[in-house]
């Protein structure tokens, strides 16, 4: 294995694999970005995601444990959309793994990466809604 000699490095090493046709070109718009960047770092973020929105939850006191699967779903979407505070946490969370050429394209097109990112987010935990009300309930 070789030496991992720089950041960018270690988080493009990092990343698990995606079915994708990149090529190896560097991200030069916000599609590029997406299947380069935002699907592999919150596919490896996976658990942490889904554990951060848990925590929004409970802090939120959403009724999970009592709602039905469809109304979860409902609390939880309203919860991604609607929260600035964990909005910013998960571009956070995610930005943090961008390289260095991934994060001055982001500086240039912050509204559309974010945008993409919240609705790649909000996608992933919508779909894995049981997840979350099980991560919810092990803790009450």
């Amino acid at each position: 294995m070789p030496a991992i000699n720089s950041f960018d490095d270690a988080v493009l090493a990092l990343r698990p694999a995606i079915d994708a046709d990149l090529g190896s070109a560097p991200a030069t718009s916000a599609d590029d970005v997406l299947h380069r960047a935002l699907r592999p770092i919150l596919k490896l973020h996976n658990q942490r995601l889904l554990e951060l929105v848990a925590d929004y939850a409970r802090d939120y006191r959403l009724p999970l444990s009592t709602a039905a699967p469809a109304d979860c779903e409902r609390l939880l979407d309203e919860l991604l959309r609607r929260n600035a505070r964990l909005q910013h946490t998960l571009t956070g969370m995610v930005t943090s793994l961008f390289t260095a050429s991934e994060y001055a394209f982001y500086r240039q097109h912050r509204p559309e990466i974010n945008r993409r990112l919240l609705d790649l987010a909000r996608q992933r935990v919508l779909s894995q809604t049981a997840a979350v009300v099980g991560l919810v309930t092990a803790t009450e």
